[in-house]
């Protein structure tokens, strides 16, 4: 007998991905947690029934939440990831060895270890020494700073359920206040393609510029996300990623990439037409 899991993308649009076992079945007090094994996209899992993460293309996403801000700032020094419980994001900040404190937020304890259990190349640098895990509402957790972080990255699943409060005004504008006065926001922006997505990407974008003087929106090609088309925001007190990248200074870290170079960080944000009118329109 075939085993698939299956998606659905909209209320007409299905994505499915046939599985050689399930690994692990599990209800935490905020959602369920599954972890799938495949033979096209290896191990991933899954929350409340949505893809989080695979084996096959989880270098995409994380790469590009996290580098475009590291290239764009090369002086980041404190870190906050909120949401990432699986540690791909946190993995490539890590990379960086000028960063000197990494603080992660989940308020899911049991997604952080079922993904150290099971997903060992996401969660490998979570033992970092320089990472922090705590585990509470991000939303209350940045409420507590000011001027605390070079770097906020928003890593968080779609807007509802537990990660419904990481796309509100309040939400943003403690980050804005957490953030030191150069410091940079990068967020999950959703995808612009199937209307309910976009919405929340809109929501989102008006919300984040009314704090932030710089405020940009970039994309990625990620294959299991909806649509495939997935969009960052970056938002910033000083620093436009467009102009401010070093080229030569990062790619003289020698840090190695699958998926993001300067050329891709340049390129990233320049968007199609349908989804610059949705922004501007936001």
């Amino acid at each position: 007998m075939e085993l698939w899991y299956t998606e659905e993308h909209t209320p007409n649009v299905r994505f499915s991905i046939k599985v050689r076992e399930q690994i692990l079945s599990e209800a935490s007090p905020f959602q369920q947690i599954d972890v799938f094994d495949s033979e096209e996209f290896g191990r991933f899992f899954t929350l409340d029934g949505l893809m989080m993460v695979t084996e096959k293309d989880e270098f995409i996403y994380h790469e590009m939440i996290a580098h475009v801000p590291m290239a764009t700032n090369p002086g980041i020094r404190r870190v906050l990831v909120i949401g990432g419980g699986d540690g791909g994001t946190v993995r490539e900040v890590a990379r960086y060895g000028g960063v000197e404190r990494i603080d992660m937020v989940d308020i899911d304890e049991a997604v952080v270890r079922v993904c150290r259990e099971h997903l060992h190349f996401t969660s490998c640098s979570l033992g970092d020494p320089r990472v922090t895990l705590h585990f509470e509402d991000g939303l209350k957790f940045v409420r507590r700073f000011e001027r605390a972080y070079d770097l906020i990255i928003v890593d968080s699943t779609d807007p509802f359920g537990p990660g419904e409060g990481l796309f509100t005004k309040e939400f943003y504008g403690n980050c804005f206040k957490a953030l030191s006065d150069d410091g940079i926001l990068v967020n999950q922006h959703e995808n612009p393609y199937y209307d309910s997505y976009a919405s929340s990407m809109e929501r989102a974008h008006s919300r984040i510029r009314e704090f932030f003087p710089v405020c940009r929106v970039y994309q990625a090609h990620i294959p299991t996300y909806p649509s495939g088309h997935w969009l960052f925001g970056f938002a910033s007190k000083k620093f436009d990623p467009t102009e401010g990248i070093d080229a030569m200074a990062w790619n003289a870290l020698g840090i190695e990439t699958k998926y993001y170079n300067t050329d891709i960080h340049r390129g990233a944000f320049m968007l199609p037409n349908y989804v610059k009118r949705a922004l501007e329109s936001a």
